[in-house]
């Protein structure tokens, strides 16, 4: 820790968007005096933080002016000017993750080269410089190509089913992998402080939204094998070390059919698959965070409940001023705790909020789950 806290600390959070505001309010907790830069002078931190700058997360001087005065930056995106957050490790200000571990995972070519080069297991891959090398290929049809860089939320993936498909990929430099045949898309964030104290939460099951390719619904904690349990929590927790990272990391996993756990893509911040922790866990994952890079004793991770979540998105047909059916039919159940983001507008499939459902009883948290899905919806 730079300062004692007290509201002395003065915390820096690159976005401004769900994540910023809700580590915010975490952070509250804590007096730390937060400021907070986005592009959008709308985002849902702006009536939140201490102090809100309006500006761009790529440039290098908004970054580094935005920096400069602070003791610590944190992301709550990755997509930010790496070169800005060294320049202001180098001049004493914490950068955390840091802007190493920022930069590795910008580039989801060099995570796949860092999971090769650490025996994390991860699907068969190939890095193409164009799209002509996707004809070179030593994958078969069907396979993925991932852009390396600024893809997020599902954008920058192809599915390549043929060769004639080829026509149609993605020209930037790019990833291609193995499809994988998968049972199960699973989860594990991990947290890591500067003593080198590791905690993971709960392993994680997810249902994906297959149009626009974004969790939709999630269960934790899962109720597959122990052992698949203790193998994806080791993997997190190995990758969490390996990348000496300090701060919350999320480890995106495919079960395959053959009872395999590869590695799909890490996340260093706050993760959608740990909003149920906010009511499902002892600790949240926002409180774990900043546990993480306050360098204090990590929280217990123990789930209280069964816990379900659900995105709420963009209905498909609506783009305009955001309004909401059906808050007042799901709160009067039991066990349904809504968070609305305070974005202003809608627009199809973006995440305007989440809602989480407690249950001791499994089954019956899913099914109010699937109820709250059918009866809430985001539309203009």
């Amino acid at each position: 820790m730079a300062k004692d806290f007290y509201g002395e600390l003065r915390l820096g959070i690159l976005g401004g968007g769900q994540l910023g505001r809700m580590m915010i309010q975490e952070a509250i907790n804590y007096n730390v005096n937060v400021h907070v830069l986005d592009p959008d002078k709308n985002a849902p931190c702006r009536k939140l933080c201490d102090h809100f700058e309006c500006g761009s997360l790529s440039d290098f001087e908004t970054v580094y002016n935005f920096g400069k005065d602070l003791d610590m930056i944190t992301i709550e995106i990755e997509k930010v000017n790496v070169d800005a957050l060294e320049k202001l490790e180098d001049e004493g200000v914490l950068v955390y993750p840091q802007s190493r571990v920022i930069r590795l995972i910008q580039d989801k070519g060099l995570q796949k080269q860092f999971f090769k080069q650490n025996d994390v297991p991860t699907a068969a891959f190939q890095l193409i410089s164009t799209k002509e090398n996707l004809y070179e290929t030593t994958l078969v049809f069907p396979f993925i190509q991932k852009l390396r860089k600024d893809g997020y939320d599902g954008k920058g993936v192809k599915r390549i089913a043929k060769r004639e498909e080829i026509e149609n990929a993605f020209t930037e430099p790019s990833l291609v992998e193995e499809l994988i045949d998968f049972e199960k898309e699973i989860a594990v964030i991990v947290a890591r402080n500067d003593r080198g104290d590791i905690s993971a939460f709960p392993m994680v099951e997810m249902e994906f939204n297959e149009t626009a390719n974004l969790v939709e619904f999630l269960i934790s904690p899962s109720t597959l094998a122990f052992e698949i349990h203790t193998r994806a929590e080791e993997i997190a927790k190995k990758i969490a070390e390996d990348l000496q990272i300090v701060g919350i990391l999320a480890v995106e996993m495919f079960l395959t059919k053959e009872g395999e756990i590869l590695v799909n893509e890490l996340a260093p911040r706050p993760h959608n698959s740990g909003h149920q922790t906010i009511e499902g866990n002892v600790t949240s994952q926002f409180a774990q965070h900043l546990r993480a890079i306050f360098n204090l004793p990590l929280g217990s991770t123990h789930a209280k409940s069964n816990a379900v979540m659900i995105n709420l998105l963009g209905e498909e047909k609506y783009e305009g001023l955001a309004k909401y059916d059906g808050v007042e039919e799901v709160l009067a159940v039991e066990g349904v705790y809504v968070h609305l983001y305070g974005k202003k507008y809608t627009k199809p499939f973006r995440k305007m909020g989440h809602v989480c459902i407690i249950n001791d009883d499994r089954e019956l948290a899913i099914k109010n789950a699937r109820w709250v899905q059918e009866t809430l919806k985001v539309k203009a």
